[in-house]
C-alpha cells in the first residue's frame, strides 16, 4: 500500500524483513528447532508490543539501547516454554532466533537501481541486538539510523524526524518502506509517504509505479524556472 503521490526524492527502508528474508521465517525455524511453544512466544510479544502496553517494556528498552542484550535474553527466556515444559536457554537466544535471516539480494539490487535514478536511500531500523553489516549498509544507505544508536525507536515520530533531518529532504518527499503497519503509522504522522512491504516483487512494482507517476525532481533547474 502506498500513501501519497508526491514526488519522491528519497526512500528509507527498514532492515529486518525488508532488506532481509522474512523475520517470521527465521522465528518459525527457531521455534520448530528448539520446540518452543508458539503460544508463549506470541503472548509475550503481544504483551510487550501492544499499543496499550506500559511504557518501557523489555522490547522497547532493548530497541532504544537502555536494556543490555544479556538482560533482555534472560527476561525473554523466562517468558518462554518448550512444548514439553523445559526452560529455554537464555544465552544466545536472539542469535538463535535470527539464525535463518538472510540478506535479500533483490532488495539490495532495488536500492542500487534507485540510487542510479537519483533517488537517495537510507535505513531506519529497530535493533534487537542485531549484528548489522554496517560497512555494506553505509556504502549504499545514508543515513543509517538504528534505534539503539540514537535512543529512539519506531513507530515514534522522533526517529523519523531524525532520519529526515539527516537526509535534508522535506518529509513529504520521503517514502518509508516497512513490513509492519504500526511503523508506517508513525512515519505518516511524521509526514512521510509510506509503503507496506510484502515481498520484493510487489515493492519494486509499487516503487516503479510511484516514480513513474511522480518522478524524482532534481535540483538542476534554473532559479528562474
Amino acid at each position: 500500500m502506498v500513501l501519497g503521490r508526491g514526488a519522491i526524492d528519497a526512500v528509507l527502508f527498514d532492515y529486518g524483513g525488508v532488506l532481509t528474508t522474512p523475520v517470521r521465517d527465521s522465528i518459525g525455524a527457531w521455534t520448530t528447532r528448539e520446540g518452543i511453544e508458539p503460544a508463549s512466544f506470541t503472548r509475550t510479544l503481544r504483551a510487550w508490543l501492544a499499543r496499550d502496553a506500559p511504557a518501557g517494556t523489555p522490547i522497547h528498552r532493548l530497541e532504544t539501547g537502555e536494556l543490555a542484550l544479556e538482560v533482555f535474553e534472560e527476561t525473554f527466556a523466562a517468558e518462554l516454554r518448550t512444548a514439553d515444559g523445559r526452560a529455554v536457554p537464555a544465552a544466545g537466544l536472539l542469535d538463535r532466533l535470527f539464525a535463518e535471516m538472510r540478506q535479500e539480494p533483490t532488495m539490495f539490487a532495488l536500492v542500487d537501481d534507485l540510487r542510479a535514478r537519483g533517488v537517495r536511500t537510507g535505513l531506519v531500523s529497530n535493533s534487537w541486538g542485531n549484528d548489522y553489516p554496517r560497512a555494506q549498509l553505509e556504502a549504499v544507505l545514508d543515513p543509517v539510523v538504528i534505534s539503539a544508536d540514537v535512543g529512539l525507536r519506531k513507530p515514534d515520530v522522533a526517529i523519523f524526524d531524525l532520519a529526515v533531518a539527516r537526509l535534508g529532504v522535506p518529509a513529504a518527499r520521503v517514502l518509508f518502506v516497512d513490513d509492519a503497519e504500526p511503523n508506517l503509522v508513525g512515519a505518516r504522522r511524521a509526514g512521510l509517504q509510506t509503503l507496506l512491504h510484502q515481498d520484493p516483487g510487489s515493492t519494486r512494482r509499487a516503487l516503479d509505479a510511484l516514480l513513474a507517476v511522480a518522478p524524482h525532481v532534481t535540483d538542476d533547474r534554473s532559479p528562474h524556472d
